[in-house]
C-alpha cells in the first residue's frame, strides 16, 4: 500500500507591468508537491497560529492500556468556547503505522472540528513495523472503550462519539464502529467488560477486506500475520443492523486501496439497512491525490475535510433533546 504523503498548494499570479494590465507569457506550472498526509487539505498541515492555540485545552497521554510493557495512549483536545458535548476520535495510523506527535503541532488537523464545539481525541495504537494489523484492532477497541468511559471528564457524552481516519485509519475507524460490543462481563481486564459503540463513522479511502486487498503481497511489517485471522480484522464482515451512520470518501484511481474496497463496503451496509453515503472523487488516486493538479488534490482534500464536519455535526453534534426541540 502507497503511505501517506504530504501535501500544498501552489498558486500563480499575472504581474502587471508599469501599473498595466500587461499579458505575459505563461510562468512555470504549479509544482507539484505529491500526494497529502492522510488526504488532510493544505491549511490542516501548518503549524497552529497562536489564536488558534487558544482554542482548546490539552489532556495529553492518557494511558489506556500497555502491549509488551509499553504504554498505549491518546490526546484530547477541548474546545475552550462553545463546546457542543460530542467528541471525535481520529484514528492516527498510515499504514498501521502510528506516528506520535504533541498536541500543539497536530492541532490544525482538528481545528475545522474544533471550532464547531467537538472535543477531539488522538488515539495511537502499538505501531508497526514491530506490531501487526491485528495487535492495531484490539487496541483501537480497547482504547474506545477507555474513552467512553472517561468520555464525560472530557466534557463529552459517551452516547455521542463518532470516529475518522483515513486509508490504515480509515480501516480502524471501520474497525471501531462495525467490530463494536457491549463488552464482556467475563473479561479479565476491567475495562473490557465496558461498550465501545459509536454514533457515527467516517473512513477515507479504507480498507474493508484484508484478504483481498492483500492478497499476493509480501508477508512483511504490519501485513506479517496468519491469514486465519483475515475476517476478524476485516470490518465488512462484521456488518449488521447495529452499526452507526457510516460516510466511506475514495477516489475513484485509487491505486494504494481500490476503490472496490469501498464500494464492496457500502453495499454491505447497504444490504444491513445501516444509514450510509459513499462519495467517490473523480480521477483521484490515494490521499485524494491528482498527479500534477496541486489545486484540485487540495480542493477534494478540503471537501472530505467539511463532509467529514458536516457528518458529525449531523450524526453526533447535537444531543437527542435538542434534536427533538428543533423538530
Amino acid at each position: 500500500m502507497n503511505r501517506l504523503r504530504s501535501a500544498a498548494l501552489a498558486v500563480v499570479i499575472a504581474v502587471g507591468a508599469c501599473g498595466a494590465a500587461v499579458a505575459q507569457a505563461p510562468g512555470p506550472p504549479p509544482a507539484d508537491p505529491g500526494p497529502p498526509l492522510s488526504g488532510y487539505p493544505r491549511n490542516a498541515l501548518r503549524p497552529p497560529t497562536p489564536a488558534e492555540l487558544k482554542t482548546a485545552t490539552y489532556v495529553r497521554d492518557v494511558i489506556y492500556g500497555h502491549r509488551d510493557g509499553m504504554a498505549l495512549t491518546y490526546d484530547v483536545f477541548k474546545p475552550v468556547k462553545n463546546a457542543n458535548g460530542a467528541l471525535v476520535v481520529n484514528m492516527v495510523s498510515a499504514g498501521w503505522r502510528s506516528s506520535w506527535a504533541p498536541p500543539e503541532e497536530r492541532q490544525a488537523r482538528y481545528q475545522a472540528l474544533i471550532d464547531k464545539g467537538f472535543t477531539v481525541v488522538a488515539l495511537y495504537h502499538s505501531s508497526a513495523p514491530r506490531f501487526q494489523v491485528p495487535d492495531a484492532v484490539a487496541d483501537v477497541r480497547l482504547g474506545m472503550r477507555h474513552i467512553k468511559l472517561h468520555a464525560a471528564d472530557y466534557g463529552a457524552d459517551p452516547a455521542r462519539i463518532g470516529v475518522w481516519g483515513a486509508s490504515a485509519g480509515g480501516h480502524l475507524a471501520l474497525v471501531a464502529g462495525m467490530m463494536a460490543d457491549d463488552g464482556d462481563p467475563a473479561a479479565a481486564n476491567p475495562l473490557e467488560r465496558l461498550g465501545n459503540r459509536v454514533a457515527a463513522v467516517v473512513a477515507y479511502f479504507p480498507p474493508t477486506d484484508l484478504a483481498i486487498l492483500l492478497r499476493g503481497l509480501p508477508k512483511a511489517g504490519p501485513i506479517a500475520f496468519d491469514d486465519k485471522l483475515m475476517a476478524s480484522v476485516s470490518p465488512i464482515h462484521s456488518v449488521d443492523a447495529s452499526d452507526p451512520p457510516t460516510l466511506i470518501l475514495h477516489g475513484d484511481a485509487d491505486r494504494g486501496v481500490p476503490p472496490a474496497q469501498s464500494e464492496a463496503m457500502h453495499a454491505a451496509l447497504d444490504s444491513a439497512g445501516v444509514e450510509n453515503r459513499l462519495t467517490m472523487f473523480p480521477g483521484a488516486d490515494h490521499d485524494f491525490y491528482v498527479k500534477g493538479d496541486p489545486a484540485r488534490t487540495d480542493a477534494y482534500a478540503t471537501q472530505a475535510m467539511a463532509a467529514m464536519v458536516a457528518w458529525f455535526e449531523s450524526h453526533v453534534g447535537k444531543s437527542s433533546a435538542s434534536a427533538r426541540s428543533e423538530d
